[in-house]
């Protein structure tokens, strides 16, 4: 199947719980907790740790319904906005985070940050400050000047964005678009984290292959400079899972700033 013929995200969507099973569950067969679960927990503690992103208002703009991502930066601000395309994974991630029956667990996921802060006695309490920070859940169009019309939201201190640019861009020129559309939606100064798959083509989601846009380390760091942010730190971590139902060659982290 050619790229071009695979699903694409923004327009036919996944299965959002299949999507947590085959990629973030902590089934024995489940090959990308490296990647997946481990490798952004550290990244992101290590960097809200230093103290120098904090503030008000953080925006999470990712794919999916997961919520590891944010278990570090719910200690450093006061209000998470998350910010959805598909009403599925609306669906999916305020079944977890109104604690209904058959919500996703994220226990492993949980147990991994609090062990890594060396705070193992404190599950429920990190799942709680989660729950409690992330209230706002708002449905997006990426195509709009304002995504989220007709609510404008607060300038944020920090976005997260998880996978968006991956799933959503065409080409390169679509990839520095919407950074531009995601650095008016921070503060001057502010700080926007990526974690994307680099040298991907498609991943899948049960019966789904999906398409990515595919790009480079040296890309990403040029694109950031381009759409008017400072790099401030970037990782690249190698690809460890073992599995054909996504062909990414390596993970990457990066940290920028909104050039005031």
């Amino acid at each position: 199947m050619a790229s071009s013929s695979h699903k694409r995200y923004h327009v036919h969507g996944f299965d959002s719980r299949q999507h947590l099973e085959d990629y973030m569950s902590d089934k024995p067969e489940m090959v990308f907790e490296e990647d997946i679960l481990i490798f952004p927990i550290e990244c992101l503690a290590k960097t809200f740790s230093q103290g120098h992103i904090n503030g008000d208002v953080l925006i999470d703009l990712s794919v999916g319904s997961f919520v590891h991502h944010l278990y570090a930066a719910c200690e450093f601000f006061k209000h998470i906005i998350v910010l959805k395309m598909r009403d599925r994974c609306i669906l999916e991630l305020k079944r977890w985070l109104n604690t209904r029956t058959g919500a996703f667990s994220w226990g492993h996921a949980t147990k991994i940050h609090v062990e890594m802060e060396g705070k193992s006695d404190r599950l429920e309490d990190k799942e709680g400050k989660v729950r409690s920070a992330a209230q706002h859940v708002v449905k997006f169009d990426p195509e709009k000047d304002n995504m989220t019309d007709p609510i404008v939201l607060p300038p944020a201190d920090c976005i997260i964005s998880v996978w968006f640019l991956d799933n959503i861009c065409k080409d390169q020129d679509d990839y520095i678009r919407y950074l531009r559309k995601i650095s008016r939606m921070l503060k001057p100064g502010g700080h926007l984290i990526l974690y994307g798959c680099l040298d991907l083509t498609y991943y899948t989601v049960g019966k789904d292959k999906l398409h990515a846009f595919t790009y480079d380390e040296d890309f990403a760091r040029k694109a950031l400079v381009r759409a008017g942010f400072s790099v401030d730190f970037c990782e690249v971590k190698k690809r460890t899972a073992v599995s054909d139902i996504t062909d990414y060659k390596s993970m990457i982290y990066l940290v920028a700033h909104k050039k005031p």
